[in-house]
C-alpha cells in the first residue's frame, strides 16, 4: 500500500470547508483512503493513482477549479507534498 501526504497548512479561505472539499476531491480522483489529521491529507492506496506527480496534478486541479491557482502553488519534497502561497512580486513604479 502506498501513502502519499499532502500538507494544506497554509491554504486560507474557508478553511475547514476547503480541506474537506480537498479530501472529497482526491478521494473521487484517487480511488483511495483519505484521511485528515488537522490540515495534512494522508491519502493511502494502490497503483498508478497514488504516483506522486498524479497527485500534483489533481492538487493543481483542485486549486484551479476552486480559483485559488493565482494564490497557491504545489511544491513536492522527497515525502510529502505541500500547497505554498504564491510570493507576489509588488509592482515598481
Amino acid at each position: 500500500m502506498v501513502e502519499m501526504k499532502v500538507d494544506a497548512s497554509e491554504l486560507k479561505g474557508d478553511e475547514g470547508k476547503l480541506i474537506e472539499k480537498l479530501s472529497d476531491f482526491l478521494k473521487d480522483k484517487t480511488g483511495g483512503d483519505v484521511s485528515t489529521d488537522g490540515k495534512v491529507l494522508t491519502v493511502k492506496g494502490e497503483g498508478e493513482a497514488l504516483a506522486k506527480k498524479y497527485v500534483r496534478i489533481i492538487v493543481k486541479k483542485f486549486l484551479h477549479k476552486h480559483e485559488l491557482s493565482e494564490t497557491f502553488k504545489v511544491i513536492g519534497d522527497e515525502e510529502a507534498l505541500k500547497i505554498k502561497e504564491r510570493k507576489l512580486e509588488e509592482e515598481e513604479d
